[in-house]
């Protein structure tokens, strides 16, 4: 809106503000550091505030006022000043708040004289900003400046309930101009309105006003709470990016902190404004938050809340929706596995709580497993970090109960990578680590490979190979898999495969079988294996090869399983 229509004559003289006027200056008002050189007979039949002050005064003495409390400081008095003097002003969504309150502590009021300035603006507001999208939250911001004035004057509840009637209108019947810049969204001329188009105008508004935007919304109950959720999640991202590099910025401690506080305030509404209803955000943006929330220090509330929500809907995350680099300064590792342990364990609770008889309910046992195998897949990723703990991994993954692992594979798959990039492990590590490992629940293909891993520690193989023997299983590859003693033989030593043996010594092994009455001595000769295994494990760590405990004496182990051997065969015969 433009109002007067005279040139703009005002000029500053060091820290003195006046107009070129042949007129001397008789008005002499103090603001702040401002001294304005004016005059009485503009500004007094407009300001009923200096009517009153002048009161006393003789028109040709003159008087010197401060008026350092006027809302809006001297821009806002220049304002109403001008329009006393008739010099061409622009009010726009940006200055009105500061005009409207400046003009109401002034007085300028119609009952002082009619056209006065704050009935025009009064017009301006209702007519103008009130109709507008962009203009109600742009005046909606300004009242930060001057909050209590604009709460007394109504304009903060005019605006609010203006911005909340546009967002509740239809998409379809949205005519005005507004903010969307998502990726992959072209604005075309018959281009639908997303339902979603108010969310970016809105989130350039302070924490405390889009609050209250977002519960007024809430309680109407007429748009889904996962549009509320979306509102959340680009506020969010609008306010929240980067907040880890706090910690490496380069300000001072106390503007670190005080973003810090700032930051902590945006988050905690955040989480409290978020809809009840299960979806309604992502879990992703539950972890973002979460991860967040650590580094910033938020309420312990805060933080069980969202692990609470986040924990609601685990099943639906995805492996990188559980990537966050961990923000504690005593963690070395550089994936938080903490966090996903956290919501990983509420997750059991809530499992436990909610579905009793699981093992015969095909949803809970289906979500139950959804979150073993995303565990096992995010235990692959981690394995990776140098700096992952074999105590910490091992925790993660018992952490996950029997019942969410059909099958091993993906573990065992983990446990392999963790081994590769540690290949100087010690066997108490590493006896450890595949502690975990059933090896009944591996399949054929993951035994067979895993029976020839030479990164497993030798009770394992032996383990795997007695279930195989055991379970009469077969091979799936073309080569048959070698029994436990052959392990500890070694590959020269080894007896041939069938394809390799003579007609003769084929005969004189099915002449053995036969006479075999049942395969006691050879089951027996499998768990002394075992039993070996375990004693060398204690070995030296330095040791590659497998030695037994009568090595220290200087006896061959190759040549005392020969003697086992031979006395069973013997045995047998007899």
């Amino acid at each position: 809106m433009k109002l007067g229509t005279k040139a703009d004559t005002f000029y500053t003289e060091q820290a003195t503000r006046t107009l070129i006027s042949e007129i001397a200056a008789d008005l002499v008002i103090q603001i702040n550091d401002i001294t304005y050189l004016l005059h009485k007979f503009p500004l007094l039949p407009k300001c009923g505030l200096l009517q009153r002050l002048c009161y006393d005064t003789s028109d040709s003495e003159s008087v010197s006022l401060e008026l350092h409390d006027i809302p809006g400081g001297e821009d806002a008095f220049e304002l109403c000043a001008k329009f006393c003097y008739g010099i061409a002003i622009n009010i726009s969504a940006h200055n009105f708040v500061a005009a409207v309150c400046a003009a109401k502590f002034l007085r300028m009021n119609d009952s002082i004289e009619k056209g006065n300035f704050v009935g025009k603006l009064e017009v301006f507001f209702n007519s103008c900003i009130l109709e507008g999208w962009k203009d109600s939250i742009a005046t909606l911001q300004t009242t930060a400046t001057l909050p209590e004035w604009s709460e007394n004057l109504g304009i903060v509840r005019k605006c609010i309930d203006s911005i909340i009637e546009k967002i509740l209108t239809p998409p379809q019947q949205v005519k005005w101009s507004y903010t969307y810049t998502r990726p992959g969204y072209t604005k075309k001329q018959h281009h639908s309105v997303p339902k979603d188009w108010w969310t970016e105008d809105v989130s350039d508004l302070d924490i405390d006003l889009f609050r209250c935007i977002i519960m007024a919304i809430r309680s109407t109950y007429v748009l889904p709470p996962q549009l509320i959720g979306e509102a959340l999640h680009v506020y969010a991202c609008r306010w929240l990016p980067g907040i880890t590099k706090l910690k490496s910025s380069g300000s001072s401690a106390s503007q670190t902190e005080e973003s810090k506080e700032k930051n902590r305030k945006i988050l905690e509404t955040i989480v409290s404004v978020i809809p009840a209803d299960r979806g309604s955000v992502s879990v992703g943006f539950l972890f973002r938050l979460l991860s967040i929330s650590i580094h910033l220090g938020v309420s312990s509330v805060t933080k069980t809340e969202l692990i609470r929500r986040a924990s609601l809907q685990f099943e639906e995350a995805t492996v990188s929706d559980l990537l966050y680099p961990s923000t504690s300064s005593s963690d070395q590792n550089y994936y938080d596995t903490e966090l996903v342990l956290a919501v990983l364990e509420t997750f059991l609770k809530l499992w436990k709580r909610m579905s009793p008889g699981a093992v015969d309910n095909s949803y809970f046992l289906r979500s139950i497993r959804n979150v073993g195998k995303l565990i096992d897949s995010y235990l692959q990723v981690v394995a990776r970090d140098d700096n992952m703990q074999v105590t910490k991994f091992v925790s993660l993954a018992e952490t996950v109960p029997s019942i969410a692992r059909e099958e091993h594979d993906d573990l065992y798959q983990a446990i392999n990578i963790y081994l590769k990039v540690r290949p100087d492990l010690s066997k108490a590590e590493k006896k450890r680590l595949c502690g975990i490992l059933d090896c009944q629940k591996l399949s054929p293909e993951m035994r067979g490979h895993a029976v020839k891993n030479e990164l497993l520690p030798l009770r394992t193989v032996v383990q795997l190979l007695y279930f195989e023997q055991d379970k009469g299983s077969k091979a799936t590859s073309s080569h048959k898999l070698p029994k436990p003693h052959e392990i500890l033989l070694g590959p020269k030593h080894r007896p041939a495969t069938r394809d390799t043996l003579t007609k003769e010594q084929v005969r004189e092994k099915d002449h053995h079988k036969t006479k075999r009455a049942d395969g006691k001595l050879a089951l027996d000769l499998d768990k002394k294996m075992v039993i070996r295994a375990d004693i060398e494990e204690t070995q030296s760590e330095k040791a590659r090869g497998f030695k037994d405990e009568t090595s220290s004496s200087g006896k061959d182990p190759k040549i005392i399983i020969r003697r086992a051997k031979s006395k069973s065969e013997h045995g047998l015969k007899k």
